[in-house]
């Protein structure tokens, strides 16, 4: 049908127009960026730290402790449902289901789910590998409701308008009493009299300009850097937990820790 170019009616369609507003070569976040994360987790010898078969370790800190417990209650994840967002080759997925949970872990790319399916064929893990746009499949595939939704490195990587379809995923897909964890790229802590200066805190990664500058630019720098109070604003339905630093963890750890990462873990 001839709309004569008037095409905006919902929301979806105003978020749609929005993603046009970046160049092509920004896109990491729908179908169309599958191809460039095809090409990041090609070569699988890079020195990239989360290419190793390590979980986070806020993670495992999270499973030690028992604030992750399953659907009947138990320490171990006995029936419990996570969905695992840009699982990448499956590292956290992996570990989550050698905890008892029942693991959905979605990626763009073909290649990084071929790599992780490699993975759990390879450790006998039982996990459904689903290869799409998350904020489409939720509509069907992601049924839900999971006890736990899981995102190491997916939401920094989204545009400030996108944050409407995450929260919008996690309104329909998380259980309520659910939890939701989060690792994404931290701002860089100041000291008194700014970067730089004495009492500088540790470094951060990912840009750290305003929003509406993204759209001018016309790209995301390699992804958004968020503060404490970003993240619990944006959050703010959902009850604080916990958020801290990710530890840095030695090269020679069985976990994965970059001091740059926030990790995040909040109730509904």
């Amino acid at each position: 049908m001839d709309r004569s170019g008037r095409n905006i009616r919902t929301i979806e369609d105003v978020l749609q127009l929005l993603d046009t507003l970046f160049a092509p070569e920004a896109d990491r976040w729908t179908a169309e960026a599958a191809s460039w994360w095809d090409g990041f987790y090609a070569d699988r010898a890079k020195p990239v730290p989360f290419f190793v078969a390590k979980p986070d370790e806020n993670l495992v800190s999270y499973l030690d402790r028992g604030l992750i417990a399953g659907a009947d209650g138990s320490r171990e994840g006995s029936g419990g449902r996570v969905l695992d967002l840009g699982c990448g080759p499956g590292r956290n997925a992996l570990r989550l289901a050698a905890r008892g949970f029942r693991v959905d872990a979605v990626d763009l790319s073909p290649t990084a789910i071929a790599w992780a399916e490699e993975r759990a064929a390879e450790a006998g893990a039982d996990v459904r590998f689903l290869c799409g746009d998350a904020f489409a499949l939720a509509d069907g595939a992601l049924d839900g409701p999971y006890d736990l939704v899981y995102d190491s490195g997916c939401f920094h990587h989204l545009p400030p308008h996108r944050r409407v379809s995450y929260l919008a995923l996690l309104d329909r897909v998380l259980a309520p009493g659910g939890l939701f964890a989060l690792t994404c790229f931290a701002a860089e802590e100041t000291g008194p009299d700014g970067p730089g200066s004495a009492g500088t805190g540790p470094a951060g990664m990912g840009s750290e300009l305003p929003d509406a500058d993204f759209y001018r630019d016309s790209r995301l720098h390699g992804g958004i850097a968020y503060t404490p109070e970003s993240l619990r604003w944006i959050f703010s339905d959902l009850t604080e937990v916990e958020l801290r630093r990710m530890y840095d963890e030695p090269a020679e750890s069985a976990c994965f820790g970059e001091e740059f990462l926030w990790t995040a873990l909040f109730r509904r």
